[in-house]
């Protein structure tokens, strides 16, 4: 079960050793999931990972009888693949040991499942300048200010989780509403009251008020405002004191629907932008809209695709390129490589690179449209000629 950490946990960075663009490697201590999230987005094929993990071992009595026991020991392995669930919370690294010891053979497949709170070495042949951003990002402190949503309409609502870096959708709650008749709105009201007590008690055990910086409900209508009456009238009679406590936290928005992509709404809402201004997400949401707004009404400013977004940077010409996280997880070397070259070049000529994360509504996006886009400081209307 995602469980947030009270306070704001950061990645512990023990030692580095390596400089960009060289090889070397780093000591670190995962102390969350998001930390779990940085570093499948750190690690790659062909990386080394040291740490302990559990490994099914035989021993062998004095009979001559086995017995098979899970143990735990030290592993070094040349990874292969690397998997992230992110509602289990669970970072899965596979490859072959490179060190021999009388539990495991050399060359031999290993999964390591990482561990919270447990030292590991990562090491690369070529620490890249997305690879440093990304460390930096997981070991620095500012800027985790977390939200929780309520997204609902009548009979469906999604509970989710806002870090930095993720969206998780923690329950989603399904309740079949009768039609409000004539003679029958009784029915329709003791079912409407069900479904806002199964979301309230959802809050109590889910939400984790000393790390929740804004507790959002969203809907169509009124669903929202009778939501929270019904909190603020129910809460102190269950004993749900905490939930009392952080009232001031609530904040209702319009959006068109119950699921989960209708937060891409909730944060394009000013009402939303003084509370959460400084939550990687909305700046994300507020990228996007700029650049849809100037792809409207200035085209020859706005562009999209890795290579459009790279005859512009040999222009000099972008001032904002966003890319999302996903493009630096490709399998081909070469296509990572062009991305971080892109990314080196915005940077050196004084533009703005955002990653966008692609477990958010704005990263999902983004991905839409190739997963790179860039905002231009002066129009470049011959690159879209060129590429026709």
């Amino acid at each position: 079960d995602y469980n947030f950490h009270a306070r704001f946990p950061t990645m512990k960075l023990l030692a580095r050793r390596f400089e960009k663009d060289g090889g070397g490697d780093v000591d670190i201590v995962p102390e969350d999931n998001e930390d779990l999230w940085h570093l499948y987005n750190l690690i790659d094929t062909g990386d080394c990972v040291k740490c302990r993990s559990l490994r099914k071992v035989t021993l062998e009595s004095t009979t001559g009888s086995t017995n098979s026991i899970k143990k735990m020991i030290m592993v070094q392995v040349r990874v292969k693949t690397v998997d992230f669930d992110i509602q289990a919370g669970e970072l899965r690294i596979s490859g072959q040991n490179e060190k021999e010891s009388e539990n495991i053979k050399m060359g031999a497949f290993h999964t390591i499942e990482i561990q919270l709170n447990h030292k590991m070495n990562l090491e690369k042949s070529c620490w890249d300048a997305v690879h440093l951003d990304r460390l930096e990002e997981a070991i620095e402190i500012a800027g985790k200010a977390d939200v929780a949503a309520v997204v609902l309409q009548e009979g469906l609502a999604h509970i989710c989780l806002i870090t930095p870096n993720m969206t998780i959708v923690k329950q989603k709650i399904e309740l079949t509403i009768p039609r409000k008749r004539k003679n029958g709105a009784s029915n329709h009201d003791k079912s409407l009251e069900r479904f806002y007590d199964q979301i309230l008690t959802a809050l109590q055990r889910i939400i984790r008020w000393d790390v929740v910086k804004a507790m959002i409900l969203a809907s169509p209508g009124f669903l929202k405002d009778e939501l929270f009456k019904y909190i603020i009238k129910e809460a102190p009679l269950r004993g749900f004191k905490e939930i009392m406590d952080n009232r001031a936290k609530f904040v209702c928005c319009h959006v068109s629907s119950g699921f989960k992509h209708s937060l891409q709404e909730v944060f394009a809402d000013k009402a939303l932008v003084a509370k959460l201004s400084d939550t990687k997400a909305l700046g994300e949401t507020k990228l996007l809209e700029d650049f849809y707004e100037m792809l409207s009404n200035d085209p020859d400013r706005a562009l999209y695709g890795p290579d459009l977004c790279v005859q512009a940077a040999e222009k000099d010409a972008i001032d904002v390129l966003m890319i999302t996280d996903s493009q630096f997880r490709a399998q081909d070397l070469a296509v990572r490589k062009k991305h971080v070259a892109l990314v080196e070049r915005v940077k050196e000529t004084n533009g703005e690179v955002k990653l966008f994360s692609s477990l958010h509504t704005s990263g999902e996006q983004l991905q839409k449209l190739t997963g790179v886009a860039a905002i231009l400081r002066f129009p470049c209307p011959e690159i879209g000629e060129d590429s026709d």
